[in-house]
């Protein structure tokens, strides 16, 4: 009885609580808890947590910011941010906007073009209105002190200030820990801000946790409308960091963009993204695991600016002989494409090396395998320098390190850039790249030369062309034009395994486990068949035994 009158009060106070909210307008230079009682947090112009500093927020937060107030938190390196959501109660980062359209929520519309500029009573977040749009507020930056490689950009090499009265050092090629950039879209205060810049020495770099974060209507900086935000950057982030059960929900750029670093992400969420859904670049050496990718749209702008690009899209480092170069391993992604717009699988560029495993594919509308070469900002593509070639990457084992621009004569073993270091993530009995044990389901395979030139359709890889849906339900709504290109919104989905993926364990889902049921923007506006099971992996250690029993037992006895 304890417990349920618990949760009586719980709805009730979202549903009918009245609050003014918490403005947040200024740096976060020491540590602050941000707690429901709190909510909503209103952010007013880029927050930056400084060095030193902890930002902690509470489950079940919501972060609403209003769309005159350009709002963007970014986690600068040596801060540390930890989001502590819950199944049942997320952390949403949104837009006042989106608030407007949940049940309970009293508003005032007397901002700039009737928009949103007061918020009296914080409705239901699990429930209300898509809307086709994005660019409400701006985005969550995390800058950790992992190895990047960005020795240059659009042909000109780099250089950086770590400090206003810093030297100038210039970036190279060599993974010697000595490079750092400025994160896309935020503005350095003046030449040397430390604020802005992401990368070091320091692969086990810890910025902190997330877990069951939403992030929606998001990508707008300030009023510079020629710089578009991703949903979730994280630059030079680090393997100290975990980071679980995210989603973005509409974002007019990226998904989520990972420039270097050795973070690894699980249950991630990526739906109606503008540009690409999720975007690698500048040596990435992690893994993500469980993920489900719709393809979409959020506003009405070309492809690339509000209709969805590539699913996926890797680089490998800038120039393509640098080092670091991205080296990763994303398996059980669910990957759902717009069949008629036509968007790519993979996007593989300037070097990059990627092993994928497990994973689904289905509707994608152009290439499964896009071979770019290079991301036309300068990079040289495969083959250059001394590198691998494209085939070569595909056939070459995934022991074997690249010697070009290496650190000479060799490190110590266990030094932070010997080889053996640099590049663990990937099953070095595979090759370097690789797609295997895989579903693919009504792709437009007849543009798919590159895949099939590299071996993807081999019997060797284990991937199955499906006769059958590989999930169990999807349903799309009417053709919408938006950006120039016919768009078929899914509009429901239940994403467990069916058929072939059942059958194979591949991609995000178990045939009855559907864990983006309760808090994701999807399943509340109705996207999502919630009759799957929302919970089984309590203590989320990857198995559904008696452990996990115990401790619902133990939460209800409380």
């Amino acid at each position: 009885m304890k417990k349920i009158a618990f949760l009586i009060c719980m709805i009730g106070a979202a549903l009918a609580s009245s609050m003014a909210g918490t403005v947040v307008d200024s740096n976060i230079a020491a540590s602050e808890h941000w707690t429901k009682e709190g909510s909503p947090y209103h952010l007013v112009g880029v927050v930056y947590v400084e060095p030193g500093a902890t930002l902690t927020i509470d489950a079940g937060v919501v972060v609403a910011t209003f769309v005159k107030d350009d709002g963007s938190l970014a986690i600068t390196r040596g801060a540390k941010f930890y989001v502590n959501g819950t199944q049942d109660e997320p952390v949403i980062f949104t837009s006042a906007e989106d608030v407007a359209t949940w049940k309970g929520s009293v508003v005032t519309n007397n901002g700039p073009n009737g928009t949103v500029d007061s918020i009296t009573t914080l409705g239901d977040p699990k429930t209300g209105t898509w809307r086709p749009v994005c660019n409400e507020w701006g985005s969550i930056a995390i800058m950790g002190q992992a190895l990047i490689s960005g020795s240059h950009y659009k042909g000109a090499q780099q250089s950086y200030q770590d400090g206003y009265s810093a030297p100038v050092v210039e970036n190279s090629k060599f993974p010697d820990g000595l490079t750092k950039k400025q994160m896309e879209g935020l503005d350095a205060d003046a030449p040397g801000d430390p604020k802005v810049l992401y990368g070091g020495d320091d692969d086990n770099d810890d910025s902190g946790s997330i877990s069951y974060l939403s992030l929606r209507y998001g990508g707008k900086q300030g009023s510079d409308i020629n710089k578009e935000l991703n949903g979730l950057s994280l630059g030079g982030v680090g393997r100290g960091t975990t980071i679980d059960h995210v989603e973005i929900m509409n974002n007019v750029d990226d998904g989520i963009e990972i420039w270097g670093g050795t973070v690894e992400l699980e249950y991630v969420n990526i739906w109606n993204i503008g540009d690409d859904s999720f975007d690698i670049d500048e040596g990435w050496r992690g893994k993500a695991r469980y993920g489900l990718i719709v393809q979409g749209y959020s506003n009405d702008e070309s492809q690339g600016s509000g209709i969805g690009d590539n699913c996926i899209e890797h680089d490998g480092a800038e120039d393509s002989d640098a080092q670091p170069v991205t080296t990763g391993v994303i398996s059980n992604f669910t990957c759902i494409g717009q069949p008629a717009a036509g968007d790519g699988g993979t996007a593989w560029r300037d070097n990059c090396r990627m092993q994928y495993d497990s994973c689904v594919w289905m509707n994608i509308g152009e290439e499964l395998v896009r071979f770019d070469g290079d991301d036309g900002d300068g990079a040289q593509g495969y083959g250059y320098n001394g590198t691998l070639t494209w085939e070569q990457t595909w056939a070459t084992s995934a022991s074997q390190t690249s010697s070009v621009n290496a650190i000479s004569p060799v490190p110590a073993p266990g030094s932070f850039n010997h080889p053996d270091v640099l590049y663990t993530a990937q099953d070095p009995a595979g090759k370097l790249a690789q797609i295997k044990n895989s579903v693919f389901f009504a792709n437009a395979v007849d543009e798919d030369d590159q895949a099939d030139a590299v071996g993807v359709y081999d019997p060797a890889n284990n991937n199955v062309t499906a006769a059958v849906p590989p999930i169990k339900n999807i349903v799309r709504g009417a053709p919408v034009v938006a950006g120039g290109k016919t768009m078929l919104p899914v509009e429901y989905i239940d994403p467990c395994a069916s058929g072939d993926a059942a059958a194979k364990g591949a991609g995000a889902f178990k045939a009855n486990e559907n864990w983006i049921v309760g808090w994701t923007a999807a399943d509340a506006f109705g996207f999502v068949d919630s009759s799957s099971v929302k919970r089984t992996d309590v203590n989320r250690d990857g198995e559904v035994d008696l452990l996990d029993l115990a401790d619902m037992s133990a939460d209800w006895l409380m």
